[in-house]
């Protein structure tokens, strides 16, 4: 390999080596294995993920009384986490009881303080998605649901850029076309869900709806990739280990965010239960199964494939919208909604893959010849040597003893 590049050992051609860095062994190995299992696996979380996402804004929307939040966010964000640790810490106790003999305990002491050490990494995004499970509210004031759900869609964008950064993630150029359809689908729907002559936080709506706006894409885009990284990078680690450390990381958070509110507000307000109903009983469970179904993506396929199935919750977060609160569906949702799926067809087309799977398949080639020659090498040289060996004649001289007579 010259200057990046690599030679055919067959018909001399030269290829541009990926410079892809791997994020570990492990995921490296899962990852070279694309199986039908992989595919179904992808499947159920992406039909998963729609019926959840879909429903999340929809429950957010029924929670408000007046038009406002009765209960702190915060709480509901601290319930949630702490429904999710509660969810990593049974599936623990029930894959340690189906390992296999010889396997290294999960409950013991050593492998938690190893694994506590080793993926330390998920603090950041822990700390990244308290701040944004609180932002979901407050964008919840100002956008109906089927607007919320198209804006959060801009993160794909941010993600892909950032997947290349931290990641080192290569897309063809037709991927990169894709996500920008991508935004000018989501940019065909307007948002007109803003009340006139409203205010947040002291500043005009308009205002304050696209600062709010670029912190929701920002955040969870740099939680989602630091979070996959931080999964994948500890790949042999049990994802509900992991799991455990992320929502605890982030019930820890979440706590102290109560705890701010309490030193602002009183001490009445430390009351996490008040303002509740079956509506935010429903949504917490429904964000705990939405953020574990989230880990299952980063860490067995992949982030955009996580946000475009986001987007095509969209859809039933629109209709259910309608259906329930009397949103209207415009024209621009529908045409916007009709470029979010060309985008997703042209993304995960096989055409915007060929040339980098032809490259990834010539180098594959190329390493395994390799691999024969060396070994066919080796095995030269071991013959030659006992050749050698069978064929050396003893000299008169060697067969004088070595001590003087």
């Amino acid at each position: 390999m010259n200057n990046g590049m690599v030679e055919c050992s067959v018909c001399h051609s030269k290829l541009v080596y990926p410079p892809t860095k791997a994020v570990s062994k492990a995921y490296d190995r899962y990852r070279s294995k694309v199986s039908s299992k992989q595919r179904f696996l992808n499947v159920c979380l992406v039909v998963g993920d729609c019926m959840l996402v879909g429903l999340q804004p929809i429950l957010v929307f029924m929670s408000k009384v007046d038009g406002s939040f009765k209960f702190s966010p915060v709480s509901v964000n601290f319930l949630t986490e702490i429904a999710k640790v509660l969810f990593a810490i049974v599936m623990l106790l029930i894959q340690s009881r189906h390992q296999k003999v010889g396997e290294k305990p999960l409950l013991s002491v050593s492998t938690f303080m190893q694994a506590a050490r080793n993926n330390v990494l998920l603090a950041v995004p822990a700390f990244l998605y308290a701040i944004n499970n609180y932002l979901k509210f407050t964008m919840q004031l100002y956008f109906n649901p089927a607007t919320v759900k198209m804006l959060s869609n801009l993160k794909v964008l941010v993600i892909a850029i950032l997947l290349r950064m931290i990641m080192k993630r290569r897309f063809s150029i037709i991927q990169w076309e894709a996500l920008a359809l991508l935004l000018i689908g989501i940019s065909i729907n307007q948002m007109r869900s803003l009340p006139e002559g409203s205010s947040a936080l002291g500043l005009p709506v308009a205002t304050g709806a696209y600062i709010y706006t670029c912190i929701f894409v920002t955040v969870p885009s740099l939680a989602s990739v630091y979070n996959e990284y931080a999964l994948k990078s500890q790949y042999d680690t049990s994802i509900y280990l992991q799991n455990l450390f992320l929502y605890g990381y982030g019930a820890i958070f979440n706590f102290l965010g109560i705890l701010g509110t309490v030193i602002y507000k009183g001490p009445d307000s430390f009351n996490i239960l008040e303002g509740h109903s079956k509506a935010t009983m429903l949504l917490i469970l429904n964000n705990a199964a939405q953020g574990i179904l989230s880990s299952f993506f980063f860490k067995y396929a992949d982030t955009i494939l996580k946000k475009y199935s986001s987007t095509v919750a969209t859809i039933f977060t629109g209709i259910g919208s309608a259906a329930l609160f009397g949103h209207t569906l415009t024209v621009n949702f529908i045409l916007g909604i009709s470029v979010v799926f060309i985008s997703m067809h042209q993304f995960f087309s096989p055409l915007s893959k060929v040339k980098d799977e032809q490259e990834n398949g010539v180098l594959e080639q190329i390493e395994l010849q390799k691999d024969h020659r060396s070994k066919d090498s080796s095995f030269i040289n071991m013959a030659a040597g006992a050749n050698e060996e069978a064929s050396h004649r003893v000299g008169p001289d060697e067969r004088e003893p070595l001590l003087p007579r």
